[in-house]
């Protein structure tokens, strides 16, 4: 695998997550601040343009050997 797409396949994990935790409304807690959910809808953007950009990146480049 290459680059590229190691690591559009992390950012979309980590965007799938972030989106799970937007719609069901996980709590996350940091020491004493409390995550709001929406930053999760922020982080879900984020990190899916990431992956979207990770992925067309892979597309573009011939494979070297």
């Amino acid at each position: 695998m290459r680059y590229e797409q190691v690591s559009g396949t992390v950012f979309a994990i980590v965007a799938l997550v972030q989106l799970v935790r937007t719609v069901l409304g996980w709590p996350v807690q940091v020491d004493l601040f409390t995550v709001p959910v929406w930053f999760s809808g922020v982080a879900f953007l984020v990190a899916g343009g990431l992956a979207l950009w990770a992925f067309r990146s892979a597309g573009r480049q011939p494979a070297k050997v």
